[in-house]
């Protein structure tokens, strides 16, 4: 089986595929309602995932991101900003490793220019870096039953966020989501996925990137697409908070100016959990404005809900947000509060 069959089985399904994204499979407002109640399946073709190889992959990446590579394991996954020499973001990667291979997954936007720049710096060391689409499939389960539907056909399963376990050539990574939900990628050889699909539809309602984008939003995971890269430093984004920078490893791109900003204590803007109702979908990059029609801060990741409306997660000015109302296109962002804190008074996002 090739990645095109894969998609195209997809589509004999019931999904609409556009620019190798399943957006739903019928009905997306139905989708999302199912997503936040009941066990649902979705097909992660929108990401890409690349493999670094070779003696000297660890020491490499290791001077490539904000997280510690050496801090990974085949029981560990974790994410990772990569920056450029001013410190702002270019990308964020989960990160994950298995049968000596480093994985990084990142939106398929920005994967080819990624790829292409981490290439550049590869210089003499004993590296290679490959899309893996032509032999892994990436999908992800959720639901209050995902555990229990998963332990049927895995001996072992990560039992802690960020946790992975790797069976053979398939990899398990438990992930953050909703109250009472789990929430897991599996990371398959192409040749299984069907196989494993056709068994897990069986339980899981399949659904659209929409769906994995809202449980990504609800969780507090910020996305860098290309109308973002290089506007922010990592913890405007929360990425401190979601224990993806590692103050203690040594160098790597922009790691000056990710350390002063904190250990200075001058982190001014986060990254905030909001809701708008509208018709139309804001777009990251998207500017957010206060009363006043005074720019404070800008949309960074965005996925519709089941009312109609959109959930989405905007950079902001601290003090912008306490003293409120911000608005994004005229239109009133209401605040709800993320699954962690942000350690700030006065802020429901606390």
């Amino acid at each position: 089986m090739t990645i095109t069959q894969w998609q195209t089985d997809l589509v004999k399904q019931g999904a609409t595929l556009e620019q190798n994204a399943i957006l739903h499979f019928g009905d997306t407002l139905q989708e999302l309602k199912q997503t936040s109640e009941g066990n649902v399946l979705c097909d992660l073709s929108h990401l890409t995932l690349l493999i670094l190889s070779g003696a000297d992959a660890s020491n490499f990446l290791q001077g490539q991101v904000t997280n510690d590579v050496k801090l990974l394991s085949e029981g560990r996954a974790h994410y990772t900003g990569y920056c450029s020499p001013k410190g702002r973001l270019l990308g964020l990667f989960l990160a994950f490793a298995n049968q000596e291979h480093l994985y990084l997954q990142i939106p398929s936007a920005i994967a080819e220019a990624i790829t292409k720049r981490l290439r550049m710096y590869v210089l003499r060391s004993k590296v290679t870096i490959n899309d893996t689409a032509d032999h892994l499939v990436k999908m992800g389960l959720n639901g209050p039953n995902a555990e229990q539907i998963l332990a049927g056909r895995f001996s072992e399963l990560p039992n802690e966020d960020y946790a992975s376990t790797s069976i053979a050539q398939t990899t398990l990574i438990k992930l953050p989501t909703i109250a009472g939900h789990q929430r897991f990628e599996i990371v398959a050889p192409l040749d299984q996925a069907a196989t494993l699909w056709n068994a897990l539809k069986l339980v899981a309602t399949p659904v659209g990137k929409p769906c994995w984008d809202w449980l990504e939003v609800q969780s507090g995971i910020p996305e860098i697409t290309l109308s973002t890269q290089e506007q922010f430093v990592p913890q405007m984004v929360n990425l401190d908070l979601l224990n993806a920078i590692n103050f203690k490893k040594g160098c790597y791109t922009g790691q000056e100016i990710v350390a002063r900003t904190h250990y200075l204590g001058s982190v001014k803007r986060r990254t905030f959990l909001m809701q708008v109702s509208s018709d139309t979908r804001p777009n990251a990059g998207d500017k957010v404005m206060d009363a006043n029609q005074n720019e404070v801060g800008q949309i960074v990741r965005v996925a519709p809900n089941a009312a109609g409306g959109f959930d989405l997660l905007a950079e902001l000015r601290i003090e912008a947000q306490q003293a409120g109302p911000v608005f994004w296109n005229n239109q009133l962002l209401i605040s709800k509060a993320l699954p962690y804190s942000l350690g700030l008074a006065d802020s429901s996002n606390t």
